[in-house]
């Protein structure tokens, strides 16, 4: 049994468990698709058809991930067959089954609101924009917030967290946004804005 229950990888030369953060970023990104298409699907037509099969698929996905092995949850192994060409970046599995666990319990909510009981509440919407956050944070900006929160919340800061940002170091100059970048931002941001308001209002 030991053979396929079991979180995270031995790779020689890492002193923890470890995953392959591209495989996770990638299921992030499969997932978020899925589940922009559905919701929207659903706030246009009022039809929960398409996000009650999601929602059961995340809560399943997860399941698998958290307490059978990542490496059999479906996501993960689409993720695994997109990105097996490129070289793994290993980050520590502590924090990812961590942040993964937050994604299964917001999962189980979601699942007995919309499909079991069927409840028309603000509560699915919150979750909803929640799960939306967590997933396009890490496939886009590969920011895990739930890692963040595991160290955040342990007195022993973990390793190998994604992106190195658990390791204190200064910013390289590739890094630094200087004043006329954050204008352009800045910038950038408030015509959209306005553009978009001004559509709205059409």
């Amino acid at each position: 049994m030991n053979k396929h229950f079991y979180f995270g990888e031995v790779v020689d030369g890492y002193a923890v468990r470890v995953l392959n953060e591209r495989e996770a970023r990638a299921g992030a990104g499969l997932l978020f698709v899925f589940a922009i298409l559905s919701f929207l699907y659903a706030y246009r037509t009022m039809d929960f058809r398409y996000t009650s099969i999601f929602i059961t698929f995340f809560m399943v996905d997860f399941f698998i991930r958290v307490l059978i092995n990542p490496k059999y949850a479906p996501s993960l192994i689409v993720g695994r067959f997109f990105v097996s060409r490129q070289k793994p970046e290993y980050v520590g599995a502590a924090q990812k089954r961590f942040a993964w666990s937050i994604g299964l319990a917001l999962s189980i909510v979601m699942f007995w609101l919309v499909v079991v009981v069927e409840m028309m509440t603000p509560l699915k919407i919150y979750i909803c924009i929640t799960c939306l956050i967590l997933l396009f944070s890490e496939t886009a900006f590969g920011i895990c917030i739930g890692c963040w929160l595991h160290n955040l919340i342990r007195q022993t800061p973990a390793t190998l967290c994604p992106g190195g940002v658990c390791e204190v170091r200064s910013k390289e100059d590739i890094q630094r946004i200087n004043w006329l970048q954050t204008l352009i931002a800045l910038a950038s941001l408030a015509v959209v804005g306005m553009l978009s308001y001004q559509a709205s209002n059409v």
